[in-house]
């Protein structure tokens, strides 16, 4: 039995929002937007961890889900971390709702354990990774507008998360993300993701899937231009520049046996190589 919300200590994964393989709330962002991302964050951090818990029983895990979402929409004082939801989002008039649907995503992480083809990963990215960043463009009072480029954007960023994380999100979870489709098509197969590493036909699966990612980050490159906050779209632009050189690395690489992840060092060459570019976007948007 896990233990309560108020001891969730031994939950937690002890990952936090400097440990992401993408920014949050990352020092680019003005201060002033700061807290309201952070409380947002470690409420889906703790849900993450919720869920992802490799010795919890379902039931147990959706009970606990279902604490949060109770505390968040006011119905019960259970969760720390819904609670200081609760209060940020009411302080700045915030709607709960893109929390809520992310607890959607965490409650199917509990029980549903494949995928059955691309349109079923996208869905799954509508609840577990779209209502982050339009979480972020409402705090910063952005326009509704930038929904479908964000979520372009959001999507390819799960989906290269799924694929950096193929081995390990079934090794312990006994999940897999990659489409049941895509791996039939390849003669590929979900046991094939316990090896040392990848048979030429799941790595045919994984350099799919990320030359179909490819399409989303397209569609996702005009975001930051939208963004009318300098400081977000600054953000959202170095998002956009890993998420392209990490999808290209999957594009080649084999992710059970290659490093796919940025040190912090590629980090910031990849973000002062493409400072100069966005600046002159920023001055020419202004002109």
């Amino acid at each position: 039995m896990i233990t309560p919300l108020q001891e969730g200590s031994a939950l937690q994964s002890g990952k936090n929002h400097t440990g992401e393989n993408f920014p949050v709330a990352s020092k680019l962002i003005a201060p002033q937007y700061r807290p309201p991302v952070m409380a947002f964050y470690k409420f889906v951090r703790f849900a993450d961890d919720i869920s992802d818990h490799e010795s919890a029983a379902p039931d147990e895990k959706l009970r606990l889900l279902e604490e949060m979402r109770a505390t968040l929409a006011g119905e019960s004082d259970t969760s720390p971390e819904g609670l200081r939801l609760r209060a940020s989002l009411a302080e700045r008039g915030l709607s709960p709702v893109h929390a809520f649907d992310l607890l959607e995503a965490f409650r199917r992480d509990c029980t549903k354990l494949r995928t059955a083809d691309w349109d079923d990963l996208i869905d799954y990215c509508c609840y577990s990774a779209m209502p982050v960043g339009r979480f972020v463009l409402a705090v910063h009072g952005e326009s509704e507008s930038l929904w479908p480029a964000n979520d372009a954007l959001c999507a390819a960023l799960q989906v290269i998360n799924h694929l950096q994380d193929c081995a390990k999100d079934y090794q312990g979870l006994n999940r897999v993300y990659l489409p049941e489709d895509m791996l039939a098509a390849a003669e590929a197969r979900a046991e094939d993701l316990a090896a040392p590493q990848a048979s030429p036909a799941l790595k045919a699966v994984i350099h799919r899937l990320a030359a179909k990612n490819a399409e989303l980050l397209a569609r996702a490159k005009p975001f930051a231009c939208g963004i009318r906050n300098g400081r977000l779209a600054l953000e959202v632009d170095l998002i956009q520049t890993l998420a392209e050189d990490l999808n290209a690395k999957l594009m080649r690489r084999d992710p059970l046996s290659e490093p796919v992840h940025h040190s912090k060092l590629a980090v910031a060459r990849l973000f002062l190589g493409r400072l100069p570019a966005f600046t002159f976007n920023r001055l020419a948007r202004r002109t």
